[in-house]
């Protein structure tokens, strides 16, 4: 692996340089993206590494707008989709890396039970209930702050306080989600959450890698540390199975080109949207994912210490939508690893509860660690 190639070096020194004694680098900066219709302002926070990498985070849905890579020669590109203004996100951008919640993926009928009582959500989704309901935690405004670590990495924490009766959600739900760029090439996400009534909580980030930066990804390489899948009805709701992959398009236990066996889905789902039971069960931080672009070398290596991981293949685009640098996105312009307790849980008691009681606190961490090969 050629990580340390000669931008890299100069990047350090650059870092080195901004700071006396070294150590107090310049590792953060927090800038202007903009403001909302009611004049709320939008921070942008810019998080650096000692080789080359760059994380750009807003307030904004919490999204990573952009996080750049270098490849086997050092020369980085953009892996995330994303786009270039905060008028473009308002306007509907539709592959945000944006912090999805209270509730990841999809709730049959738009409706639960706790605790006896009957509760109804947005149905955003056909009759069910999607990523949080209308609005979600993806298109609110969360509070900003740079953090100081032992380590020196750079981090920025974002906070939201959603409301009782917020999206139909029982219970005020405090939640903060951590973005660290540590100096190992490694973007991690750790997220907490507590309410002060019996509620419900999946987050996720429904990030879009193309590790190649551009084009379809077809040919990156992917391999799921998941021997299971929860089967789904025609409406994308688990039938409460968990079912091998063994002798389907869904066998990714072997390293394994997107592209290969796309489709066997088409035209029903147009590409894969499929949430797979990681073998680690959610016991730790657990290898669950591993992606390569074998054309720059990049991969990319998931963390986490969730249950499950939905692959999603950008099955909903298709050449009209352009973000940042100009890059046009086409259908299957990118993949989506989001790392989450399984869809429709609340009504599967069989699957990992998504039931946070109040009180209690919501632990999660994901990482995605990046190399070239």
């Amino acid at each position: 692996m050629r990580l340390f190639n000669l931008q890299s070096a100069l990047f350090a020194l650059v870092l080195l340089l901004n700071s006396a004694d070294g150590a107090s680098m310049k590792r953060i900066e927090e800038t202007d993206f903009g403001k909302m219709p009611d004049g709320t302002a939008v921070k942008l926070f810019t998080l650096h590494n000692a080789h080359g990498m760059t994380a750009k985070v807003i307030t904004y849905g919490a999204i990573l707008t952009e996080l750049d890579v270098p490849d086997r020669h050092g020369a980085t590109t953009n892996v995330v989709l994303g786009a270039e203004s905060l008028d473009d996100y308002l306007k509907g951008f539709p592959a945000a890396a944006a912090v999805i919640g209270r509730v990841a993926n999809r709730i049959a009928k738009a409706e639960f039970t706790l605790d006896g009582k009957p509760y109804k959500v947005a149905a955003n989704n056909g009759r069910n209930h999607i990523h949080g309901g209308r609005k979600g935690f993806g298109q609110v405004v969360w509070e900003g702050k740079a953090l100081s670590t032992q380590d020196n990495a750079a981090a920025v924490r974002l906070t939201y306080h959603s409301k009782d009766g917020e999206e139909g959600y029982p219970g005020n739900l405090t939640v903060m989600v951590t973005y660290t760029l540590t100096d190992q090439n490694e973007l991690r996400l750790e997220y907490q959450a507590v309410s002060d009534k019996t509620t419900l909580v999946n987050l996720t980030n429904h990030a879009y890698f193309n590790l190649a930066g551009a084009g379809d990804v077809h040919n990156t390489e992917l391999w799921l540390a998941a021997g299971h899948y929860t089967p789904a009805d025609n409406e994308l709701i688990p039938t409460g199975e968990i079912a091998s992959v063994k002798g389907t398009p869904l066998d990714f236990t072997k390293p394994t080109k997107i592209g290969a066996r796309i489709d066997a889905f088409k035209p029903a789902l147009n590409g894969y949207d499929h949430n797979f039971v990681i073998d680690n069960g959610g016991h730790g931080l657990a290898l669950a994912a591993r992606a390569t672009d074998p054309k720059s070398g990049r991969t990319m290596e998931v963390r986490t210490t969730e249950p499950g991981v939905q692959l999603y293949t950008a099955n909903h685009l298709n050449g009209k939508v352009a973000g940042r640098g100009g890059v046009v996105y086409p259908l299957h312009g990118g993949f989506c690893l989001e790392t989450q307790h399984f869809p429709d849980s609340i009504h599967r008691p069989e699957f990992p509860s998504t039931i946070l009681r109040a009180g209690d606190t919501f632990k999660s961490t994901t990482s995605f660690a990046f190399s070239a090969r």
